[in-house]
């Protein structure tokens, strides 16, 4: 269990479904087979893997990318959660995205376990983790005819700043699990969340973050199960989906540390990302956008619900029965808005 539990650390900042109609799933697509197909595909030979070259002011590195599917119009790009998780998390999308003719994307950032993990902390920046987004879209032939970007957690704090310098290049946003505020997280995360737990827990917990001694096992042990089945994935451990595991098992702690930090109740210390706000230029936003919220997450549904306000063009997705990880513990919910999402997009039905 210690062990077990220490890899489970950096879940926290990671990081539904009726199917519409079947008409509108494959309008873009001849055949499901032209769907299926890599024929005439310069990925062919990969199974539509690419490892896409990213210049930054340190060097040239590659990143994993991953397309399944085929469609001119709709072609969904994954970021993933953690900073320093995998496109592991996004593995449930097999199971909904195929049969409704949307393609994907599977993208493991710079850091991440099937990219290039260069030492260097001064490459874990939402600047140039943007312009790294860019370098991908425009490797990949995306543009505002079919580019729907999904960004769950971190990979929505990545989405939203994309979005705000990039829109013109998007068809689509989908914001998952995410808040636009750190400093609004962070009280809710220790006037709301925290206060739930057992009293007593909950005090030793915090008692072990003041004294900063996060690698203590017991920290992680009391995390696991009274916080992380309740908040990020809602389900016993034995339960836990295999490709979550493997996630976790992949992190980069390296990147997850620097811009998130340790502790799980709110981003402290000198983690890059602490002061993180852009709640003030979401209506800068104009572009079709989907926010996700959830009952149960760890970040405030509420909140969530606000922004898809502030956007120009906005809709919400609750999800009532899910956590931080709703593309899992509430798929019937989850999956029946985002494909809704993107089809309505699509259709101009928006």
């Amino acid at each position: 269990m210690k062990i077990f539990a220490s890899l489970l650390l950096p879940v926290f900042f990671l990081i539904s479904c009726q199917n519409t109609p079947k008409e509108d799933s494959v309008q873009a697509n001849s055949s499901f087979e032209e769907y299926l197909s890599f024929e005439n595909r310069d990925d062919q030979y990969t199974g539509g893997i690419k490892m896409i070259p990213i210049n930054t002011d340190n060097g040239t590195f590659k990143v994993w990318t991953k397309r399944v599917g085929n469609n001119p119009t709709k072609k969904v790009l994954l970021l993933h959660g953690g900073p320093g998780m995998t496109h592991e998390l996004y593995e449930c999308f097999d199971g909904y995205f195929p049969q409704e003719g949307i393609e994907y994307i599977y993208y493991d950032q710079l850091g991440s376990y099937y990219s290039d993990q260069p030492a260097d902390l001064s490459l874990w920046n939402t600047e140039r983790f943007v312009e790294e987004v860019e370098q991908v879209r425009k490797a990949l032939g995306l543009d505002n005819s079919n580019f729907y970007l999904l960004g769950q957690s971190w990979g929505g704090i990545l989405a939203m700043e994309y979005a705000l310098k990039y829109q013109d290049n998007l068809k689509g946003l989908v914001i998952s699990n995410m808040m636009s505020s750190i400093p609004e997280y962070n009280t809710y995360a220790q006037t709301v969340l925290g206060p739930q737990m057992d009293p007593e827990i909950y005090k030793e917990i915090k008692a072990m973050e003041e004294a900063e001694d996060f690698g203590n096992p017991r920290y992680g042990e009391l995390l696991f199960e009274h916080y992380y089945t309740e908040h990020v994935l809602r389900r016993p451990t034995d339960q836990w989906p295999e490709a979550v595991m493997r996630t976790l098992k992949h992190a980069n702690n390296q990147v997850y540390v620097h811009m998130q930090g340790y502790s799980e109740f709110g981003i402290t210390g000198d983690a890059t990302l602490k002061d993180w706000d852009v709640k003030e230029r979401l209506k800068e936003i104009r572009v079709p956008t989907l926010v996700i919220g959830a009952r149960y997450d760890t970040m405030d549904p509420d909140h969530m619900e606000w922004m898809s306000k502030e956007v120009q063009n906005g809709r919400y997705l609750y999800c009532p029965n899910g956590s931080h990880l709703s593309q899992y513990d509430d798929q019937k919910n989850y999956f029946d808005g985002v494909i809704r999402f993107v089809h309505d997009v699509d259709q101009g039905s928006f």
